[in-house]
């Protein structure tokens, strides 16, 4: 048996194979070995039937995981799980590497991260080529789901928001100030909590109020992330993986053109590609 993860912050999915077919699949919640220690690793793999009934089975696991950037980080996650997978050889990168090879294989090209977490980075064809723009959800991640909550609550904290729209955020969440800069100041993985909001852009993306917020989100994320790609190598592809990207693509693509930015692919979800890559 193969396993073949790709985890963001929020979300791990897990797909399971056995002589080319999927024989079982499950999501659990993300594994940033940056926020997630490996105790609470550990708790969440064990709810999951599908993982704890084919644990001693797997032989080889591809896992591609945010925040596992150094080699630290690698090892350490690459330990906790072989003390749960105990018959497996795991193989950890992090989830710009798997971006990569979904969206270009082993062609070159440049790939752009836009979900809950924001990057851009060359792909040579075997890996990104470093660079600084990972800078996490504090001080980067300009367009991502975390940087669209982050706006959100904003404007909702500062009572900029038009009428109808702070009426519809209150009925949607039932949060008021003290809550919100508790759980954003003194709960953990306040970056999640930052997330859960992109669901009230998909949702109102036609009022324009939102939508001058998603344009100005992306127009962050193409002049921070994609511009010096694009004009340091021009004659690549570019490709976009990631919820944000996938499902706000009309407004993605409309924004990308004002910077004369042509997208060739969008990938909602990288480990479908990623398990044809590895089964072959």
């Amino acid at each position: 048996m193969i396993a073949v993860v790709y985890s963001g912050s929020k979300t791990a999915f897990w797909k399971i194979t056995q002589n080319g077919q999927v024989v079982a699949h499950c999501n659990t919640t993300g594994l940033n070995p940056c926020f997630v220690d490996p105790k609470t690793i550990l708790q969440i793999l064990n709810k999951k039937v599908a993982l704890v009934n084919n644990a001693e089975n797997i032989k080889k696991i591809y896992f591609f995981a945010a925040g596992a950037s150094s080699a630290d980080r690698k090892e350490e996650l690459a330990k906790t799980l072989a003390s749960f997978f105990k018959y497996s050889k795991i193989v950890v990168e992090n989830d710009l590497f798997g971006a990569a090879k979904a969206a270009c294989y082993d062609q070159p090209g440049i790939v752009g991260m836009l979900g809950s977490g924001a990057h851009c980075a060359y792909f040579d064809g075997k890996k990104p080529i470093n660079n600084n723009f990972g800078l996490g959800y504090i001080l980067g991640d300009e367009g991502s789901s975390n940087y669209f909550g982050k706006i959100l609550l904003r404007e909702f904290l500062s009572l900029k928001m038009p009428k109808d729209i702070e009426t519809k955020f209150t009925l949607t969440y039932n949060l008021d100030r003290p809550q919100i800069l508790e759980r954003i100041y003194n709960k953990p993985q306040a970056n999640i909590f930052l997330t859960s909001f992109f669901d009230f852009f998909t949702q109102n993306s036609k009022h324009e109020y939102i939508r001058k917020l998603i344009d100005g989100g992306f127009e962050k994320y193409i002049e921070t992330y994609v511009l010096p790609m694009a004009e340091k190598y021009n004659d690549r592809e570019i490709h976009i993986v990631g919820k944000v990207g996938a499902e706000l693509e009309d407004r993605l693509r409309l924004v990308a053109g004002r910077y004369d930015i042509k997208i060739k692919s969008i990938i909602k979800e990288p480990i479908q590609n990623l398990l044809k890559h590895y089964i072959n």
